[in-house]
């Protein structure tokens, strides 16, 4: 399972985000877990690191409903 500061680290590449120098062995970690790909000087995301990121957006939007349906039965 991945942390935060990687799904981080993924996000920032999938949105073309530059990132500074101290997270890069934190990238080298993805590449060998197969999440990232190096092109030249730019990092991009494989497909496993895609579905990646797209499975933490969908369960982070499941707990927000989840937490607003909560909330509107408490009101």
């Amino acid at each position: 399972m991945l942390r935060d500061e990687q799904l981080s680290i993924l996000r920032d590449i999938s949105q073309s985000v530059a990132f500074a120098d101290d997270r890069h062995g934190k990238i080298g970690e993805l590449i060998a877990d197969g999440y990232v790909m190096k092109d030249g000087d730019l990092f991009e995301l494989t497909a496993k690191g895609v579905t990646a990121v797209e499975e933490h957006a969908a369960v982070g939007a499941s707990d927000a409903e989840q937490a607003s349906a909560s909330s509107d039965r408490l009101s």
